[in-house]
C-alpha cells in the first residue's frame, strides 16, 4: 500500500509502481481521512515508459467520495496507445522499470464525460458468470464427445468410465447454483 503520493501540481498526484511489468491489477482507494472537495473526484491514469522511454498515459477510470475505490487491470495496457491526459507538460521522471498511477482532481461532471481505456475494466460478476458458463459448456461438450454406448465399450481395466448422465447432472446442478449465487464456490 502506498499512502504517500508525490504531489506534482496543486490538483495532481502520482504514485510510483516499481517493477510494473509484473503487476496485473492495481487498486486505488481513498483512506477515508480526507474526502474530495464537494463536487470533485479523481481521474485515475496509468503511465508507463514506451520502448523509447517516453511516458504513455492512459485513463483507467475514477474514484469519488461516493465510489471511494476501484480495481483496474493494467496487464493488457502496457502495449497500448496513450490518451489525452492532464499530466502533459509535467516533466515526470521515467525509468524503464517504473510506471506511475496519476490522480487528477477534477469536477465530477468532467469525470462522467471521460472514456477510460476499455481493457482496464476488471472482470465483474457478470463476466465471471459468463466465463464460468462458457467453461461449463466447453467441458460438457468435450466430455460428451467421448460418449460411447455400452455396446461400443471394450473392457479396459486401466480406464474408468463415467456415465454421461452423471456429467449432465453435475453440469445442471452447477448451472443452477451459479444462477442462484455466482460466488457460491467461495463458501
Amino acid at each position: 500500500v502506498q499512502a504517500a503520493p508525490q504531489q506534482v501540481a496543486e490538483d495532481k498526484f502520482v504514485f510510483d509502481l516499481p517493477d510494473y511489468e509484473n503487476i496485473n491489477h492495481v487498486v486505488v482507494f481513498m483512506l477515508g481521512t480526507i474526502p474530495f472537495p464537494e463536487g470533485m473526484g479523481g481521474s485515475v491514469y496509468f503511465c508507463y515508459p514506451d520502448q523509447s522511454g517516453m511516458a504513455v498515459w492512459q485513463l483507467l477510470g475514477f474514484v469519488t467520495n461516493e465510489k471511494p475505490s476501484a480495481i483496474f487491470k493494467i496487464s493488457g495496457l502496457k502495449s497500448g496507445k496513450g490518451s489525452q491526459h492532464p499530466f502533459g507538460a509535467m516533466n515526470l521522471p521515467q525509468t524503464p522499470t517504473v510506471a506511475q498511477i496519476g490522480i487528477s482532481v477534477e469536477l465530477l461532471e468532467n469525470l462522467a464525460q471521460q472514456t477510460p481505456v476499455a481493457s482496464a475494466a476488471v472482470s465483474s460478476v457478470d463476466s465471471f458468470t459468463e466465463f464460468t458458463q462458457k467453461m461449463l459448456d466447453n467441458f460438457y461438450n468435450f466430455a460428451s464427445s467421448f460418449a460411447v454406448t455400452q455396446a461400443q465399450m471394450t473392457p479396459n481395466p486401466s480406464e474408468a468410465f463415467i456415465p454421461a448422465n452423471v456429467v449432465l447432472k453435475w453440469y445442471e446442478n452447477f448451472q443452477r447454483r451459479l444462477t442462484q449465487n455466482p460466488l457460491f464456490w467461495k463458501t
